[in-house]
């Protein structure tokens, strides 16, 4: 028999070999890798890059132990072909693996061990509150609806749609806080839903059970960095108000003035997180399974649900929210009907709001504080309406959630409006637009209201402008012509009008038309009967006529003469220009093409892809021809040096088409 080397005894020895291979295991490892990485021009990451190299230097290992009759130990030009073969293989392999991970990801699928186990958990998590809130649906006999198999109730009419919103309501109370807010926000749409849902889920009331005192001053500790009472002189454990996002306390500074400290609830954030997941899960179920959740724009409507529920945890957001709105107005000349809290930014946090304190009577118990004062509702509604539009017309900053829990009459006989979670921004040029879609609807012009509306919407490419202005024009003769009352059916028969010519309402605009629709609801209970229409148009005409004054025209004179004033002057100097170059022949006119970068490397980028492609198939074409010929002079066993040739054009081939296939695949960069 044959003895092993005595040096093999030595455990140094063995030590120093197992360290070589594989420390040689590593290294070829790594230069499969970075040569795949290197060839198809990609980034990759640590774990895809080792599991890459391992996979083509086991490939190519396995290929040299086939009996290919070469002796492993000569270097023979024989065995040199095979190993060449071999690693060609092995690499072609690892481009493979790194193609089909970048074609993955391209899809939407994540290939990432730690990122897939962290999801596994939320997804656990989440797949338990998903069952319940199903388990919910269910109960209340909505599951028919969420899969899509009816469109109506079952035993049809008023009453039934009765029955269904109800049982919509008492399935949202029961899922928590997330989905109250949701029915909230739905029971504002008028233009969605029908009166019945709107009425039932306008009952949806976001009062819970106050959380214990000693959570609320846990959190106040934490977000103060001091207890409560070094901070005030005093303060109530006894809320005024719980809600199921926070709740509010009274409390009085060491200065002495009376404020209220609103505080978000404990673990509130990990909730609605949770929550806000599944609204949008279901929201892009009902979108593919029914066509009233595809009608509806359901997906659109949960994420902008949910981008409002996220601002309205940030108390920070509301601070600035309330100075932006208090700034507006009183940059403007400040409304004497409606007042603001002041917000103390030295004690406030994004879980901690602190503020002055507006006494009240809210607007549920206000009848007999009108009777007993003899105030004009009216007037209340008329001041409150006007607050809002010079917010939305001239500030550009609005109250977006002024429903009747946010108002207060105050001792002054003025309102005051609360809970600034909720903001609505518009720019200048959508500013105007809207003041003149009003005006267009005062006067009745529907070219004046077409050319309005699609400065605020975004229109498609091959919209027939002279059929629009027709169905305006009819939209005006049935809800602005004689004998007619506008109302907000005028709004509902407006979103048809636009959903039909498929002009998509910007979100900020839809924030306006949803603050003016929860507004109806409150006005009509601060003022039975008020026309909130009626109110609009009288205010646009008002805002007009105080614009045609003489300081007004000249200022807005000014404004566009100044803009106009350096063009002016360049004008003379480009016109002397142009007529000289006419007058000797030499006017021409200059086109760069590819003149952005952007479309340079775009069409680089496509040329570099057809010269690949052409490559790649001139080299496979050249190898199924050199594999199937039978001459040349024979190599190793049956292949001959042809089929040897063939064989690596083969590899240089798939290697330029793998190529192609990751630039096809590859994820856009953004610019």
């Amino acid at each position: 028999m044959n003895q092993p080397p005595p040096f093999l005894d030595n455990p140094v020895f063995i030590v120093i070999i197992a360290v070589v291979t594989v420390t040689t295991f590593i290294v070829t490892m790594t230069l499969f890798s970075l040569a795949a990485r290197r060839i198809l021009g990609m980034q990759v990451g640590f774990l895809r890059s080792v599991i890459a190299g391992f996979i083509g230097l086991m490939v190519s290992n396995g290929l040299l132990q086939l009996p290919w009759r070469v002796e492993a130990t000569s270097f023979t030009p024989a065995w040199i072909g095979v190993f060449t073969i071999s690693l060609g293989f092995g690499l072609l392999v690892a481009m493979i693996f790194l193609v089909a991970l970048e074609a993955a990801a391209a899809s939407g699928l994540r290939i990432a061990p730690i990122q897939w186990l962290r999801a596994l958990r939320r997804a656990l998590g989440r797949g338990r509150r998903y069952s319940k809130i199903t388990m919910i649906a269910f109960r209340h006999g909505l599951g028919p609806y969420l899969r899509g198999r009816r469109t109506a109730p079952s035993d049809g009419g008023r009453q039934g749609q009765v029955r269904l919103a109800q049982s919509l309501r008492e399935a949202l109370e029961e899922g928590g806080v997330t989905f109250v807010k949701l029915g909230q926000v739905l029971s504002t749409r008028r233009d969605m839903l029908p009166i019945e849902f709107v009425e039932e889920l306008s009952r949806l009331q976001d009062q819970v059970p106050p959380a214990p005192w000693e959570q609320i001053e846990a959190v106040l500790t934490s977000e103060l960095n001091a207890r409560p009472s070094e901070v005030f002189a005093e303060i109530s454990s006894t809320p005024l108000a719980a809600a199921s996002v926070a709740q509010v306390h009274q409390a009085r500074l060491k200065t002495g003035q009376d404020v209220v400290i609103k505080v978000q609830r404990p673990d509130i954030r990990k909730i609605v997180d949770r929550d806000l997941d599944i609204v949008i899960r279901l929201a892009r179920t009902l979108e593919v399974r029914t066509s009233w959740g595809r009608s509806f724009g359901a997906i659109a409507l949960a994420e902008g649900f949910a981008a409002a529920l996220r601002e309205e945890l940030d108390f920070d957001i509301e601070a600035r929210n309330i100075g932006a709105v208090s700034t507006a107005t009183r940059d403007r000349g400040g409304d004497t009907g409606v007042v603001l809290p002041t917000v103390y930014e030295e004690m406030s946090t994004s879980r901690v709001l602190v503020l002055s304190r507006l006494e009240g009577t809210p607007l549920g118990a206000l009848e007999s504080v009108v009777e007993e004062r003899e105030l004009d509702r009216l007037e209340l509604g008329r001041a409150l309406l006007g607050a809002i539009l010079k917010q939305v017309m001239l500030d550009g900053v609005f109250h977006a959630d002024p429903h009747p829990g946010n108002v207060f009459l105050l001792a002054d006989n003025r309102l005051g409006l609360l809970d600034f979670g909720s903001v609505g921004r518009l720019d200048g040029m959508i500013r105007t637009s809207l003041q003149h879609l009003l005006l267009s609807l005062e006067r009745g012009d529907p070219a004046g209201m077409r050319d309005s509306l699609l400065e605020i919407v975004t229109r498609p490419e091959d919209i027939d402008e002279q059929r629009l202005e027709r169905a305006l024009g009819q939209f005006m003769a049935r809800h602005l012509g004689a004998g007619s009352t506008p109302d907000l059916a005028m709004f509902s028969d407006l979103f048809r009008l636009i959903a039909f010519y498929e002009l998509s309402i910007p979100p900020e605009v839809a924030a306006v038309f949803r603050a003016l629709a929860t507004l109806e609801g409150t006005l009509a209970q601060l003022s039975p009967g008020f026309n909130i229409v009626s109110e609009a148009r009288a205010f646009a005409t008002s805002q007009l006529t105080s614009q045609l004054t003489g300081t007004s025209l000249r200022e807005t004179a000014t404004a566009e003469l100044m803009s106009l004033l350096p063009m002016l002057r360049r004008l003379p100097r480009r016109i002397d220009r142009i007529s000289s170059a006419l007058e000797q022949g030499r006017f021409s006119v200059n086109v760069r093409l590819f003149s952005d970068e952007r479309d340079r490397r775009y069409a680089s980028g496509l040329l570099h892809q057809l010269v690949l492609t052409f490559l790649a198939a001139a080299a496979g074409f050249m190898a199924v021809y050199l594999l199937g010929s039978d001459e040349g002079p024979p190599f190793v066993a049956d292949v001959s040096l042809y089929q040897l040739f063939g064989y690596n054009i083969l590899l240089i081939g798939c290697v330029l088409a793998l190529r192609v296939l990751y630039l096809t695949f590859r994820a856009p960069r953004r610019e």
